[in-house]
């Protein structure tokens, strides 16, 4: 096993990454004021971002969840990596070169986790691959491509590849760059053949590399070429530890850009038709590999679309007009309740997918297509009343019936009146009786899974809920902001303030546990100091506030000075020497001074001490505020 990475080298990875940069490759990223970046969670499903990235701070928080952290612990758990196969990442990507306790200055290709050696070992296959695109041998890939109208340019832009007829050619090369046998097998690029040997899982096939969102190859799709192969039209990676089909889209890492830019995103069915739509000028296609679009994509596509209440995006599914496609749209439809955005379909009127659309009439149908769409919901309509005869009561009756539910599922309340009007019209209904079907159906409990932001989300077990309703918590809370947020600032005045001055019992575990990472006089600000203090925490849910405190923009417009440190922190044991006062005038009340002498006077003199201070505390936390 590789050493263990020196600290030193951590905090030179911490220091020199940019959260921002990290994130944005997975969510969009909005400005949230005060130079703080907010978008939607990838850890939970939410419609409205409360997912905060500080930038100065290279941290991050979700208040809906309670995830955060710094760049680390972000790959940690968005990519499921290790915590030093996400330094290594972080490390490989601003060119620092990482230092271990025992094993010199670099791990060699095998002590790398094994995420980082799948993702190796899928970039060396998808090189091999290309590679072969130009062989004899691949002469029907590149006749495949090329009656599909892509050129030698277009299967290198998409790094389109050729896996030989042969058994084990790359399960060879793979094992030549250092690459094990089981490696190989967890990875789906070779399998076992019946004698026990290594083979490989692609042969004579066109391939397609299927990246991730940050651009990694995780997995391949390949098209059946020859006569004499017997297995199905389209194969793909079996699910890995890296490849989980259910939630990767092809084309998204080009994509992601222009999604994210235009707010809008193209579901297409297959590789070519994303090739196609780039090409034609349609640059937010993706595509589902070798599954049904499901609620994993739409986790996706919602962040990148940024798909909120206050944003929404477009999403445009385009469909083959057969029996399969209008099924397949109708499945969609249910879908569409978990987006708060628009949701559309297109379908060439020739019942052309848009590769061979591009084919038969060029780059401006398939613009046209895309521009063409309509709203989902009157497609799925238009399906269910073509099953019935308007042209009978009963015909008309039971075709109410069953649109009546869709109507009623549409998650903007304020279409839902119109689409009673157009319903009754298209049925040649009277308005009421179809508005009635609707109420009704409305009504009706939910089966199943409760719809996704049908509800407010549930609390997470174990995440504190931070009592901010009244002055004293606020002025902590704020007190807390500004030690871990600007230390060097509030350092000397916040340590010589006792930890007795906090009242909230999270609220004392956080500023225990900044004391126990050294004071915040002892500190620089950034990631590493948070990190420190999280670590310091012994109560998880300090740990967890002290994520949410690092991200929260301090209660003041300008750029926090030495005065508003003085003001809050006295502000801060202000209010707890009056809690003391309150506490203390109750006891003596309950003294009674003929009998108990001694201890009526003690406790009046304690008093009229601590309401002089709290004058005093009370005059300096007024000043300016």
């Amino acid at each position: 096993m590789a050493g263990r990475i020196r600290d030193e080298d951590i905090t030179v990875v911490r220091e020199r990454t940019s959260i921002a940069d990290i994130i944005s490759e997975t969510v969009t990223l909005r400005s949230a004021g005060g130079g703080n970046l907010k978008g939607l969670c990838p850890f939970h499903d939410e419609k409205t971002p409360s997912f905060t990235v500080a930038p100065a701070r290279n941290v991050y928080f979700c208040h809906g969840c309670g995830a955060g952290g710094d760049a680390i612990k972000f790959l940690m758990d968005a990519e499921h990596l290790t915590f030093v196969e996400s330094v290594e990442r972080l490390a490989d990507r601003a060119n620092i070169q990482l230092r271990y306790m025992e094993a010199g200055p670099a791990p060699v290709r095998q002590q790398q986790g094994q995420k980082q050696r799948l993702v190796a070992a899928h970039a060396a296959a998808a090189e091999f691959y290309a590679g072969q695109l130009g062989t004899a041998g691949a002469r029907p890939a590149r006749e495949f491509l090329a009656q599909r109208g892509f050129d030698r340019t277009a299967a290198q832009t998409y790094g389109c590849g050729f896996a030989p007829d042969a058994w084990d050619p790359l399960t060879k090369h793979l094992r030549q760059k250092g690459f094990t046998g089981p490696e190989l097998v967890t990875a789906g690029l070779s399998r076992e053949a019946r004698s026990g040997s290594l083979i490989d899982r692609f042969r004579g096939r066109l391939l397609w590399p299927i990246k991730d969102l940050t651009g990694d190859v995780i997995g391949f799709g390949a098209r059946k070429l020859l006569d004499a192969d017997d297995g199905p039209k389209y194969l793909n990676t079996p699910e890995t530890p890296i490849y989980k089909k259910s939630h990767v889209l092809y084309g998204i890492s080009q994509a992601k850009r222009e999604i994210a830019r235009q707010g809008r995103a193209v579901i297409v069915e297959g590789y070519t038709d994303v090739m196609a739509c780039h090409l034609a000028g349609v640059p937010t296609a993706v595509a589902t590999c070798g599954t049904a679009f499901g609620t994993d994509h739409i986790t996706v596509l919602r962040r990148l679309l940024m798909d909120t209440d206050a944003v929404a995006g477009e999403i445009i599914f385009t469909f083959d007009g057969d029996a399969a496609g209008q099924k397949a749209a109708l499945r969609a439809f249910e879908d569409d309740q978990r987006f708060v955005g628009r949701t559309f379909i297109a379908v060439s009127p020739d019942n052309m997918d848009p590769c061979d659309l591009r084919l038969a009439k060029g780059d401006l149908a398939v613009r046209d297509l895309v521009a063409r769409r309509e709203p989902l919901v009157d497609f799925a309509l238009r399906h269910i009343l073509n099953r019935f005869d308007l042209d009978t009561v009963d015909g008309r009756v039971e075709a109410m019936r069953q649109a009546a539910p869709l109507v009623a599922k549409l998650k903007d309340r304020e279409k839902r009146p119109e689409y009673v009007r157009k319903l009754a019209g298209d049925l040649g209904m009277e308005i009421e009786p179809v508005q009635r079907a609707v109420l009704h159906a409305a009504a009706q409990p939910a089966t199943g899974t409760t719809r996704r932001g049908a509800a407010a989300e549930p609390a997470r077990p174990g995440r504190p809920v931070p009592v901010v309703d009244n002055p004293q918590s606020m002025v902590e809370r704020e007190a807390l902001k500004l030690a871990l947020q600007v230390p060097v600032l509030a350092g000397p005045m916040f340590d010589a303030l006792a930890p007795e001055s906090y009242l909230n019992p999270v609220h004392q575990a956080v500023r225990a546990g900044i004391e126990a990472a050294g004071g915040a006089a002892s500190a620089t600000a950034g990631a590493v100091w948070i990190e420190r203090v999280r670590d310091a925490c012994g109560d998880l849910g300090a740990a967890a506030l002290v994520g949410e405190l690092a991200v929260e923009p301090l209660r003041i417009d300008a750029e926090p000075d030495p005065r508003y440190v003085s003001i809050t922190l006295a502000r801060l044991e202000w209010g707890a020497v009056t809690t003391r006062i309150r506490d203390l005038k109750s006891k003596v009340q309950r003294v009674n001074p003929a009998a108990n002498k001694d201890e009526y006077f003690t406790l009046f003199g304690e008093l009229l001490s601590l309401e002089q201070h709290a004058r005093a505390l009370r005059e300096q936390a007024m000043g300016g505020l």
